[in-house]
């Protein structure tokens, strides 16, 4: 072989090799998710954001592959994103307030709401954040979310039991739901997502959506639409997670509610 053509053949072979790397590296659906966070996520793939980025990722005829990160730690889920998908470990987080500040997010996948759990034997005509009733039972609800500023507009926080499941990695959010079984609490106040995977154990309770409401002055949102978020500038991946969304949204929306997950529309 003449060496004009060996070096023809070394070139080509070696472009090879970066183009085959290159594209190994691009065809990973990267993404940051909580290791021990049933309903949310585990390292085994049981949570609904797991089977969602599974969905996506097979969508996108790429692999996925997991930074694992506890988004209960101190500093929280800004921590959490700081550490993170700021930080280029990984792409893309599944479940992401749509219109978030702190990142670029998709066009919503799904929308729920906070909601009212109680025994069905108390028959409480719960409709609002202003029944009549909550003022005369005991409230328990989940600790630096809309229903703690509900209750505080309300005057209500003082005969009430916080839950601290999104900061303290030790809890469940099963626990809220013993709570009400063991009668420490009357009714719970807490994201529908959070327990919608548990409440197939509990068929004694009742369910009812929060509704958004501005009868105290102030516009009160307890319904959300949530996205997938990527990081600010990545308009690519963004619009790539658009389109799967659009095309997929039915199967989407099928693994949801496999997993408790109930789909709410504001009022």
């Amino acid at each position: 072989m003449k060496l004009t053509t060996l070096k023809a053949v070394v070139v080509v072979f070696t472009v090879a090799i970066v183009a085959s790397s290159t594209f190994s590296a691009q065809a990973a659906l990267r993404v940051c998710a909580d290791p021990d966070y049933l309903p949310y996520s585990n390292r085994a793939g049981q949570g609904f954001e797991n089977k969602v980025a599974e969905a996506v990722a097979k969508a996108l005829g790429e692999r996925l592959e997991y930074t694992w990160e506890n988004t209960r730690g101190r500093g929280g889920f800004p921590e959490f994103l700081a550490r993170t998908l700021d930080a280029d470990k990984c792409d893309v987080v599944m479940n992401l307030p749509y219109g978030s500040r702190e990142e670029l997010t998709t066009e919503p996948y799904y929308v729920s709401s906070y909601v009212f759990v109680f025994k069905k034997s108390r028959n409480y005509d719960i409709k609002s954040m202003d029944s009549a009733i909550l003022k005369r039972i005991k409230i328990g609800f989940e600790s630096d979310t809309p229903a703690e500023n509900g209750l505080k507009m309300r005057g209500l926080l003082p005969a009430t039991m916080a839950f601290d499941v999104g900061g303290d990695s030790t809890d469940s959010p099963a626990v809220m739901l013993n709570a009400l079984d063991n009668s420490q609490i009357d009714v719970l106040i807490t994201w529908q997502p959070a327990i919608g995977a548990f409440l197939s154990r509990h068929p004694d309770l009742e369910v009812v959506a929060v509704p958004n409401a501005r009868t105290r002055g102030a516009p009160e949102q307890y319904a959300f639409p949530m996205s997938m978020g990527v990081r600010r500038g990545n308009e690519t991946l963004k619009k790539r997670l658009d389109d799967t969304i659009s095309k997929h949204q039915s199967e989407l929306t099928t693994i949801l509610s496999s997993h408790g997950v109930k789909l709410y529309t504001p009022q």
